[in-house]
């Protein structure tokens, strides 16, 4: 391990919330073990053979939701149980988009005594290979979590992220499913945690298996509650 991050003395741990991703998961696992930082797999409720690949990966910890309960609440109960033996959680995705190495850009992008979420912003999202619901959610969702009261953020639905522990568990985000990652932001702004972005790069393999959860229609207007009621809040405080 780099030694400026060891005298940080910092705890790190990867989280990585899965649903449905059994051809891809195990490598994923696998890349982000070779960091040596302890990991976290939360299988929220898979209905294939997810668990059967990475339940013989030694050295994991994995925590499964008898069914499926969103990606937000995934995250939230990854936070819980690495916030027991680490102070910062690694958040990466289980379908091969991100690359886990780069979590080190993450970390060493942290500033010296500040605890930030840091968001990795997908680098190279345009082109052909990249769905087009990723293009326009990502915009989409920059807009509202500026909006909202957010920060001002390149890649606001990148799920490659680090965030400090236990804050991050304390910052009264309500979402669950994929609106957590945009509300976790508005929240950590309004609550003054900073929130800094640093570039990563993104894998979208036209040969690939990738298979994304996100449906257009359903999901937009769960963004669209979601936004609806952080901009309320914003102009209406509750007391």
């Amino acid at each position: 391990m780099n030694m400026s991050i060891e005298n940080k003395k910092n705890r790190f741990a990867f989280i990585i919330p899965v649903y449905n991703h059994a051809a891809t998961v195990a490598q994923v696992v696998k890349d982000a073990q070779a960091l040596r930082f302890p990991v976290f797999v939360v299988d929220d409720g898979s209905t294939d053979n997810t668990y059967d690949q990475i339940k013989e990966i030694a050295g994991i910890q994995i925590l499964r939701h008898q069914q499926n309960q969103g990606k937000g609440a995934a995250i939230m109960t990854g936070f819980a149980a690495a916030s027991a033996i680490a102070d910062w959680a690694i958040t990466i995705d289980a379908d091969g988009q991100h690359y886990p190495q780069d979590a080190m850009r993450l970390i060493k992008a942290i500033p010296k005594k500040t605890q930030p979420i840091v968001v990795g912003a997908r680098a190279n999202m345009v082109g052909e290979n990249v769905p087009w619901t990723s293009r326009f959610g990502r915009k989409f969702s920059n807009f509202w979590v500026r909006i909202s009261g957010g920060p001002a953020l390149l890649d606001s639905q990148s799920g490659m992220r680090i965030y400090p522990l236990p804050e991050a568990l304390n910052l009264g985000t309500k979402a669950r499913r994929f609106q957590f990652e945009v509300e976790i932001l508005v929240q950590a702004k309004r609550k003054g945690v900073q929130v800094i972005e640093t570039p990563v790069r993104v894998n979208y393999n036209p040969n690939g298996e990738r298979i994304s959860h996100f449906r257009p229609f359903v999901d937009f207007l769960r963004n669209s509650s979601t936004f609806t009621r952080l901009i309320f809040t914003r102009i209406f405080p509750p007391r």
